[in-house]
């Protein structure tokens, strides 16, 4: 049995989406749950619009996200290959020349609408003899390529839709060349599948249709089709299509807003399934709660609000070593404590620098309560604020005032902090220092 080889195809002509990296996702976790390969495949035939920067990006964004592939390869350099392929097609007459404009496959399918009529290719081009061909190329027409379906119905297990039957008669013969000589990616990826013996192809259900036209081209390149899946596509948390707002949600957007790329994964692996979205501290996790089999046939709904809750559960969950240098990046301090402290109170970890600031620049406090207060005053040890001050404090301030619970810690949180909520004070006090405490309980905007 051949191991396991699945392929990212993304084009370099825009940058990587939460649609398209699910995708992505999808693929590097079925790999990696069976043991197989992970390949990086630069679908870059379209000259005009593939760019080096976006393909940068693609590759910035996958490594970010700690999604390492064991492959690549890229369709401009395999030029040569597809036409190779498609003289094989010629000569075993699966592949014809065509010469209609685009206006005249446009009146064709108006009309074709008009009478009720499927608007599927008409062959036209089939009726052409090799005088009417050879005087349309010596006055210059360049032909397109189309390769011909059969007249069957092709059927396959799909991993996710179950038993999946496409009746041929209502596709039109796929073009697989243009005029102006590029290959079309119905080609150029059924042959790069097979040249790279690529096992499993999953991607979106947009491509179902398509998948039974590659099928026969697999087929009539001496090929065997590889097993397909094809999962419902997301929508927004509204239900609409996410095409109007990618912008929005691109990978870099999210990157520039906080999110981790745990979280981002945590989401992607699961949504659309059956299992609870769960946020996971490590690929690892994800990858071992990945089962492919659990996505249902439902438009799957990305909520982004979703997704900054699992992100902050994400933060919530990690230990001071996992962050101290992004902690140490953003200028805050205070060590493990003080960490331990606020990661539950913060969405993105560049928050923890606004807790930070709270404990270490000037402040108005909010002086409620003066018995308590002053009792805090009174009652505030000497020397270094440690971890165990805290207790030690509101102990005895609740000693010496008779007040308990919420009526001590709140008059000294908004005192101390100037806000009503916020991380546990025993982990701020000691960024915080005596003086500033004492200051602050004085109501000054210390």
């Amino acid at each position: 049995m051949s191991k396991t080889l699945v392929r990212f195809a993304p084009s370099p002509t825009g940058n990587l989406h939460v649609g398209n990296m699910r995708t992505a996702l999808v693929n590097y976790l079925y790999a990696r749950k069976v043991g197989g390969d992970f390949m990086l495949r630069i679908d870059d035939t379209d000259d005009e619009r593939s760019t080096p920067e976006f393909e940068a990006s693609i590759r910035h964004d996958l490594q970010w996200m700690g999604m390492d592939w064991d492959q690549e390869d890229r369709q401009s350099s395999r030029i040569d290959r597809y036409m190779a392929a498609l003289d094989q097609l010629v000569q075993s007459g699966r592949a014809y020349k065509c010469f209609e404009t685009q206006d005249e496959l446009s009146l064709k399918r108006k009309s074709q609408l008009a009478a009720g009529r499927p608007p599927v290719y008409d062959r036209a081009a089939l009726k052409l003899t090799a005088e009417e061909i050879a005087a349309k190329e010596a006055a210059g027409e360049k032909p397109h390529y189309r390769f011909m379906l059969e007249d069957v119905t092709v059927a396959w297990n799909d991993l996710v839709r179950g038993d999946v039957a496409v009746p041929m008669s209502s596709l039109s013969d796929p073009v697989i060349l243009r005029a102006d000589g590029r290959v079309i990616y119905t080609l150029a990826s059924v042959v790069d599948d097979m040249d790279h013996g690529v096992t499993h192809i999953l991607r979106g259900e947009d491509h179902t249709t398509n998948s039974a036209a590659q099928i026969q081209l697999f087929e009539a390149l001496g090929g065997k089709a590889p097993e397909m899946g094809h999962f419902a596509l997301l929508a927004g948390a509204d239900g609409e299509g996410l095409s109007k707002r990618l912008g929005s949600l691109s990978i870099a957007s999210l990157r520039e807003d906080g999110i981790l790329p745990i979280a981002v994964a945590s989401l992607l692996a699961r949504i659309g399934t059956s299992d609870p979205v769960e946020a996971r501290q490590s690929m690892g996790q994800v990858i071992e709660g990945f089962d492919i089999t659990r996505f249902g046939r439902a438009t799957p709904r990305f909520d982004p609000e979703e997704l900054k809750m699992i992100n902050s559960k994400v933060i919530g969950g990690l230990d001071y070593t996992d962050i101290a240098s992004a902690l140490e990046a953003l200028g805050v301090g205070g060590g493990d404590l003080f960490w331990h402290a606020v990661r539950g109170n913060i969405n993105r970890i560049e928050d923890a620098k606004m807790w930070y600031d709270i404990a270490t620049q000037p402040i108005t406090p909010q002086i409620e309560a003066g018995n308590v207060i002053t009792a805090a005053i009174t009652a505030l040890p000497e020397g270094e604020m440690t971890a165990e001050t805290w207790g030690q404090w509101t102990k005895a301030i609740m000693a010496a005032t008779g007040e308990k619970g919420r009526a001590v810690f709140m008059p000294l949180r908004l005192a101390l902090t100037g806000q009503s909520a916020g991380p546990e004070l025993k982990g701020v006090l000691p960024v915080m220092g005596r003086d500033r405490i004492l200051a602050r309980l004085n109501g000054e905007a210390a």
